[in-house]
């Protein structure tokens, strides 16, 4: 009932967000009367925000077309080079600098978030590390969109889709070890997979795995997010926020934590900045701002565009992460095989933590550190990034010009 109540809301929220947005059009249409009084551009303005606030949004594109590096400027080709159920791994590489076959600079798979958001909310992850690698990112599907036939996809499949992705790109990169980043909750999986790799001595370890406000270890500055997982046992979890995909949809019938849900969740955690932010939007309308206010449109166009994760990966990550702390614990387990982070002496580690992260407090993707405890510490590294939230940390200006310098710099020293 949760999945139908939602859909009736959105097919009546799109039909009154096309009609706000046909009435904005025409209190601003040049030959309306209206248009040139006080009453009208206010009305107009409220009318386009209310438009974008309930308009429906699909999966966005990267739409990453040039990059300038080294003094030039280089076409940026975009290609899916592995089609799996669950997710794609994308290749962007710059035209004119990277072949087919391989060349000098450093190859980056950039794991990205399955938590209710596209692999496009790290964008400007991956222009920036464009500038000096080429970039490969996990794509992963929504799941009310993969048929059942397909099976099930949880944090054990999540680790096996890395170790696949990683292999291709050491196999059509001339046997070259690639290099990994983690950003936010695909933090445990990659040091899982990490460890994994480097404990069979896998052809395709990653040369340095680089972990940015990941929850490794839970306990460390615990958040709202942190507390709400604790509070409730996991059948609270499995019985109110699991709902079935219904029939319009090619995943009919699967179990998904949906992402409108997230979303919501995402939006109380700071409902007054968001609703500041739309109230900012309106008086950049009515002032004739336009630029201002595609800046906030963008914003949300991408953050409102969501999408479902798998219920079994979903109540897996919340038992296994936030509550029971296997992974600090020592007691995480892929398939029954216990993953012994010792193993992990091949893999330079980069933690990275926000200042002001409301999300993965300061501490717990630096534990990751001290848990590999038979790695040496001239392969480890720590970088807090002062003022930063969690957003801060992989996107905006404090990233481009503050952390993705330590990043290449630590790829480059453990290349």
């Amino acid at each position: 009932m949760l999945y139908h109540a939602h859909e009736m809301q959105k097919a009546w929220l799109s039909h009154a967000s096309s009609m706000a947005s046909i009435g904005a059009e025409m209190l601003t249409n040049p030959i309306n009367p209206l248009g040139y009084t006080g009453l009208g551009p206010m009305a107009a303005s409220a009318l386009e925000v209310f438009a974008h606030a309930t308009a429906v949004y699909g999966k966005p594109a990267f739409g990453i077309e040039v990059i300038e590096t080294g003094g030039k400027s280089y076409p940026v080709i975009e290609s899916t080079v592995v089609n799996m159920p669950f997710g794609d791994l994308k290749r962007f590489r710059l035209e004119g600098l990277d072949t087919e076959g391989g060349t000098d600079r450093p190859k980056l798979l950039i794991a990205a978030p399955m938590s209710g958001h596209y692999a496009t909310l790290l964008r400007g992850t991956v222009e920036r590390m464009l500038e000096s690698c080429e970039v490969y990112i996990t794509d992963w599907a929504d799941a009310k969109t993969v048929p059942l036939h397909e099976g099930t996809f949880d944090l054990d499949d999540y680790i096996d889709y890395l170790i696949q992705f990683l292999d291709h790109i050491r196999a059509s990169q001339n046997g070259e070890r690639p290099h990994m980043m983690a950003v936010c909750q695909p933090s445990v999986p990659a040091y899982a997979a990490t460890a994994l790799m480097n404990a069979s001595k896998h052809p395709a370890r990653p040369q340095t795995l680089t972990m940015m406000g990941g929850p490794i270890d839970t306990r460390e500055s615990p958040t709202s997010v942190n507390d709400m997982a604790m509070k409730r046992p996991i059948e609270w979890f499995q019985n109110t926020v699991i709902a079935t995909v219904p029939m319009q949809h090619r995943g009919a019938g699967r179990q998904v934590y949906p992402g409108f849900m997230q979303l919501a969740s995402f939006m109380s955690m700071n409902l007054g900045s968001h609703m500041t932010s739309h109230y900012e939007m309106f008086k950049h309308l009515n002032a004739g701002d336009d630029d201002s206010a595609q800046a906030t449109k963008d914003f949300y166009d991408e953050y409102r565009s969501v999408c479902d994760m798998t219920a079994e990966f979903y109540l897996q990550t919340v038992e296994e992460v936030f509550q029971t702390h296997s992974i600090p614990n020592g007691e995480f387990r892929h398939k029954g095989e216990l993953v012994d982070l010792n193993a992990i002496k091949d893999t330079a580690l980069l933690a990275i933590e926000g200042e002001r992260d409301d999300i993965s407090g300061l501490g717990q993707t630096k534990a990751a550190l001290k848990l590999a405890a038979k790695l040496s510490e001239k392969k480890k590294r720590y970088y807090m990034a002062e003022g930063a939230g969690h957003y801060g940390i992989f996107n905006g200006s404090r990233w481009r010009n503050k952390v993705a310098p330590v990043v290449e710099e630590f790829i480059g020293a453990h290349g």
